[in-house]
């Protein structure tokens, strides 16, 4: 694409040459040569103060709303923000191919990694990449349109209540998909019902005629109906009557997962690669978004059996010591937590969980960490070892054989001493809280300088 074609979709103004542009980017730390750099003005950080450092990285022009010192060709808007916002209308709008927007409080990643290698065996797909899911990731991903692209799938996520309608308005999604409501961000929504108002928005910006994936087993699976009695509705559950279901479950000590898929035409069996019985209402939300396109169910199956796990999801590997490492680092909230307990227990040896705060979970984040200890308990883990300020009331609330530690090199070295060709180690947290600084020690024996 000419720079002065994408003016023309910024309705914005080139001056200078009049370039190729390869793709676009807001980060100057990852933009590669050839790709145009939109100078996006947020909170902390204003992109037209690193102009110079897209022109050193080799970008072929610059997409700005002031007047910038730059010998590279710029276009001139009149919101940065808005005109990648304008692109994605722009670009959506010549696109026939279908549309899958995926939100969730949990599950988004993995239902989109699952449902693109589903798609992936009819042909090309557009997929979100990690978790580009804000106001920014979900343009970016759009902008990555190829003409051969036969699917876009799209995950979308956020903080506050209004910030879904936005997203789900401006993609227009052909089929949306819930994967479930959980106690996450309360910080940001109060309450999880004001998470699952959040979350419903995705079915505003539906297409005419398209179709809202429910999740029957969710408590507020009869709120997402009634906002969808005009809309095509497919179901999927396992405790609940649906029109994509998982029977016959089987569940060993180490996680592995066999199913029957029954669809309201078809049925199969599924040997499925990713440990932990909730990823099956992953697996089921996936599979019920094939169905609403039509996906043949023997597709269906390679897909889901041919997945890979999703980077710091559940991700096993033998560490220090031949000690079993579960790295489930990517993020954390409640109900993660309590599914990676689950897992953890169900393994033969000693069990040890390593957790860091769980964030944004607002005035009672201290009480749902003692809550998690218990739960722990509960659940038989023979070792809690612990990391940050909110984590302080997990470990209290587990008692005996919980350790605390506001260093995470003191935490390693400690977690050492009780490891074993015989012991599991689940590691979870927020993000933020870099736990997966954890596993690359235990797996690579990194130094680390962590402290909190």
């Amino acid at each position: 694409m000419k720079l002065s074609q994408l003016a023309e979709k910024l309705h914005g103004k080139l001056i200078g040459i009049d370039a190729n542009c390869r793709a676009i980017s807001i980060n100057t730390k990852t933009i590669d040569s050839g790709d145009v750099f939109f100078a996006i003005v947020g909170a902390v950080r204003d992109g037209h103060d690193f102009i110079a450092d897209a022109e050193k990285a080799g970008a072929s022009g610059v997409v700005v709303s002031r007047e910038v010192k730059t010998t590279l060709p710029i276009i001139i808007v009149s919101d940065t923000r808005k005109a990648l916002f304008d692109l994605t209308e722009y670009d959506r709008e010549r696109t026939a191919i279908p549309f899958v927007a995926i939100t969730g409080s949990c599950g988004k990643t993995t239902t989109r990694a699952l449902l693109e290698n589903i798609l992936k065996q009819v042909g090309p797909v557009l997929a979100s990449e990690k978790s580009f899911n804000n106001d920014l990731g979900v343009p970016l991903t759009v902008s990555r349109l190829k003409p051969e692209d036969q699917f876009a799938v799209l995950e979308i996520g956020a903080n506050h209540i209004g910030e879904i309608s936005v997203l789900s308005k401006l993609v227009k999604p052909t089929i949306a998909v819930i994967t479930m409501i959980a106690p996450v961000h309360l910080e940001g929504f109060g309450s999880v019902e004001n998470i699952a108002q959040a979350k419903s928005e995705i079915f505003e910006g539906l297409e005419k005629n398209g179709i809202a994936i429910i999740n029957q087993d969710d408590h507020y699976a009869n709120d997402f109906k009634n906002l969808n009695k005009n809309n095509v509705m497919i179901t999927f559950g396992i405790n609940h009557q649906s029109d994509v279901m998982a029977k016959n479950i089987i569940c060993n000590e180490k996680s592995e997962i066999k199913f029957l898929l029954s669809t309201s035409s078809d049925h199969c069996e599924i040997n499925f690669p990713l440990i932990g019985e909730h990823n099956i209402t992953n697996a089921l939300a996936a599979a019920a978004c094939a169905v609403a396109l039509n996906i043949p169910i023997q597709k269906i199956k390679i897909g889901l059996e041919t997945v890979m796990p999703v980077e710091k999801r559940l991700n096993e590997t033998i560490g220090f010591a031949g000690a079993t490492i579960i790295d489930d680092s990517y993020n954390a909230n409640p109900t993660s937590v309590r599914a990676a307990i689950r897992i953890l227990t169900k393994r033969p040896g000693e069990s040890i969980l390593v957790l860091g705060d769980m964030l944004e979970l607002g005035q009672d984040a201290d009480d749902i960490h003692a809550e998690l200890g218990r739960f722990a308990l509960d659940h038989h883990v023979n070792a809690l070892f612990c990391y940050g300020k909110h984590s302080a009331f997990t470990a209290k609330a587990f008692g005996k054989n919980a350790h605390y530690f506001a260093d995470k090199k003191i935490l390693i070295e400690s977690l050492k001493s009780l490891l074993s060709n015989k012991t599991t180690i689940v590691i979870k947290g927020s993000n933020s809280m870099k736990m997966w600084e954890i596993t690359q020690a235990l797996t690579t024996y990194q130094e680390i300088n962590g402290t909190q």
